[in-house]
């Protein structure tokens, strides 16, 4: 399961013009839409955002812990229960394994990629940090000997007993070649929102004055492309999204969801 979450701040802007004579306003507007822009260029990949999650449990004798072989019994049952693994038969607990050397570990399922765990909550009470860890950008996993709780009251709010939420960074951050990017979209934005003459594509391909003849880059194909027509940025959309793709790619599981993002 991948989140998808819009740029929820500005990115990083090293500025390629001279803006101190600008409206602070224009200069925000400007980074805001050169973010947004990026952003949609370089596949929707880049940027992250601090969400609060509410894990839901599965329970155990769903059969998801056998998705990939399918469940090797059906009907109630309880634990522990055999399996043949390789020929050999194991006895499993609740989604983990014991007699084939694997350590029990309590671990919950986060929309990825998760960048940095911000806060843990249990009955309102923050979760000391060496507690757990993160696997694969996505598994929460208890480290401190303990469960994560098999219950979480959605009706209360996670400051309350009986809860249990987590905070966290979800996304990747943008690479080193974002700012100077931003800077050169950023300063021809602000140019052509405060008025002045910018490099941004004009809406003709040729203009003829006094003899000169000047040609212009075809705009409907160029946006086709997923170009500007900007040298640094149309140099970074091309390093970081070289096939023009406009989402991230993601596997989607329609069984069972794992978590519900708090106050949505």
């Amino acid at each position: 399961m991948t989140a998808q979450f819009g740029p929820c701040a500005d990115w990083p802007v090293q500025w390629t013009c001279d803006v101190a004579t600008l409206n602070p306003a224009v200069t925000g507007l400007a980074v805001a839409s050169a973010t947004e822009t990026l952003w949609a260029l370089t596949g929707r990949r880049f940027g992250l955002c601090e969400v609060t999650l509410r894990p839901c449990r599965r329970d155990c004798y769903t059969g998801q812990f056998y998705d990939d072989f399918g469940p090797p019994w059906t009907g109630s049952r309880s634990y522990p229960q055999p399996a043949l693994i390789g020929g050999q038969w194991f006895n499993l607990t609740c989604g983990t394994c014991t007699d084939c050397a694997c350590s029990v570990v309590s671990e919950a399922l986060l929309p990825a990629p998760v960048h940095s765990i911000v806060e843990v909550k249990i009955d309102g009470t923050p979760l000391v940090t060496g507690a757990y860890r993160v696997d694969n950008n996505r598994l929460l996993v208890r480290t401190d000997g303990k469960s994560w709780p098999r219950c979480n009251d959605l009706a209360r709010a996670d400051s309350e007993p009986g809860t249990w939420s987590v905070t966290a960074r979800i996304g990747q951050e943008p690479p080193e070649g974002a700012a100077l990017a931003m800077g050169e979209l950023a300063c021809e934005i602000a140019k052509a929102a405060d008025g002045q003459d910018c490099r941004l594509p004009p809406g003709v391909q040729q203009l003829i004055r006094q003899g000169v003849t000047i040609s212009y880059p075809d705009v409907g194909e160029l946006f086709a492309k997923g170009r500007t027509g900007l040298y640094l940025v149309d140099m970074f959309v091309a390093t970081w999204n070289p096939s023009g793709l406009r989402s991230r790619s993601r596997v989607y599981r329609v069984d069972a969801p794992t978590v519900r993002r708090a106050g949505t």
